[in-house]
Formats: C-alpha cells, sequence, structure tokens
C-alpha cells in the first residue's frame, strides 16, 4: 500500500498519532528533501529508510515505486503539508491506481486550510489556485481569477507577494479584499486583513519573510467597510 502521510507545515506537534505510526511500520519512507524530513523523523525518534521522490525525479520512479507498493508499505510525505497539494505526489499516486496498488490518503496539515478559515472571508465555497505562472499565461490567468465568484486561495513568495499584490488589484479593484498569511503554525505566525491596495502598500512598507498563503474574496461578494487589520 501507498500511505500519503501529511506533515506538520511550522509546528511539529501538528501530526496524528496515526500518521507516526504509519511513518515507523512502514518499509520505506518517500521524501520531497531527505534533509528536511530527517528533521522530523528524529524529533520522533523514526529509523524508516528514506529516499529521496521530488519533482526532478517523480517521472523516473513513480513507476518502480507504485511496483513497490504492490508487495510492501511505503510513506510519502512533503516537507510540510500534505504530498499532492503544490507538492509532489500525483504521479506517484496515479501509478499505484493504474497498477492497481491501494493509495491511503491520511487527514493532517495542509498550509490553506488555517489561512482560509481565518482570512474572515466566506470559506463554504472557495476554489484553490495554487501557484500562479510565474510568466507565460500569467495575465490570462489572473483576468480569469477575475471573474470568479468563490474565494480563491493563492500560494506565493515572500519575494513576489506586494507585486501579485498590485496586480490583483489592478485586474480585479483596488477594493477587493483579501487577506495574507505568513509562518502558519510557527512563532511568527501572522495574518493581515484588507483591501488589495492596502495590503499592497502595508507590504511594500514592511517586507514579508516566511511561506505566504493569499487569500481573495470572489466577485460580487457584499462590500464593507474594511482596513488594514493583523490579527
Amino acid at each position: 500500500m501507498l500511505y500519503v502521510v501529511p506533515t506538520p507545515v511550522g509546528n511539529l506537534e501538528d501530526i496524528t498519532l496515526r500518521a507516526l505510526r504509519v511513518l515507523k511500520e512502514a518499509e520505506l519512507i518517500l521524501a520531497e528533501d531527505t534533509r528536511t524530513s530527517s528533521v522530523l523523523l528524529k524529533h520522533y525518534d523514526i529509523h524508516t529508510p528514506l529516499r529521496s521522490h521530488h519533482k526532478f525525479n517523480e517521472h523516473e520512479t513513480s513507476e518502480a515505486m507504485a511496483e513497490r507498493a504492490l508487495c510492501s508499505d511505503i510513506a510519502l510525505i512533503s516537507d510540510a503539508g500534505t504530498p499532492g497539494i503544490s507538492d509532489p505526489g500525483f504521479m506517484l499516486v496515479r501509478a499505484c491506481v493504474e497498477k492497481g496498488a491501494e493509495v491511503q490518503c491520511l487527514p493532517g496539515a495542509t498550509a490553506f486550510v488555517p489561512a482560509l478559515v481565518c482570512s474572515g472571508l466566506p470559506c463554504d465555497r472557495f476554489h484553490f489556485e495554487g501557484f500562479l505562472p510565474q510568466k507565460k499565461g500569467r495575465q490570462t490567468r489572473l483576468q480569469q481569477l477575475a471573474e470568479k465568484e468563490q474565494t480563491m486561495v493563492i500560494y506565493e513568495s515572500p519575494f513576489r507577494l506586494q507585486k501579485t499584490l498590485e496586480q490583483l488589484a489592478a485586474v480585479m479593484g483596488a477594493e477587493r479584499r483579501a487577506s495574507v498569511s505568513r509562518e502558519i503554525s510557527k512563532v511568527h505566525e501572522q495574518t493581515v486583513r484588507g483591501t488589495l491596495a492596502e495590503l499592497a502598500e502595508h507590504f511594500r512598507i514592511t517586507p514579508p519573510k516566511g511561506e505566504i498563503v493569499l487569500i481573495v474574496e470572489g466577485r460580487n461578494e457584499p462590500k464593507g467597510s474594511v482596513r488594514v487589520a493583523q490579527g
């Protein structure tokens, strides 16, 4: 069987008891970065063998690992969060499904859920965008997102955040509401809320650090008086 195992996005305590048991009992752990994952495994005294499985080699390794999952238990983890969500995982899961190997995905940490809930924007329906195109097709994609009626979830680098907020404001309107969450589940966790224009100005003055989740309201949401607020 292939077990897809979520790992903490910040605090090492954000892992389930079942995830720890699976990681201990598996015959092999496939990790996005063995150096990063070794910190977690050492913390919980887990000595299961590790092997690299990342976006640069998953095309070559997925078939062989799917074959192995037919006769042994393999766990797949990423650096943080749930594999397959803007991280390697899809190709291996697809290969296992095609070969008839059983796949189980454990529930657990993923960065966008706490960011979405803490945003103060509607979260009953939402669109997960992940990372935007950096160059080719970016403007077209922004125009398409501007028409979405659901709250949108976007992952962004701290180095591109301010520019992205400016672009979103230009396409969607400066008064579109949004929130920026960074360093989720870490010591310096922060959520800043406001309009796209306000957030762009805020992060121009105060450049962000850490992993970023950007939440943007959908088109035609009721407007209210919103100022930049941190929480």
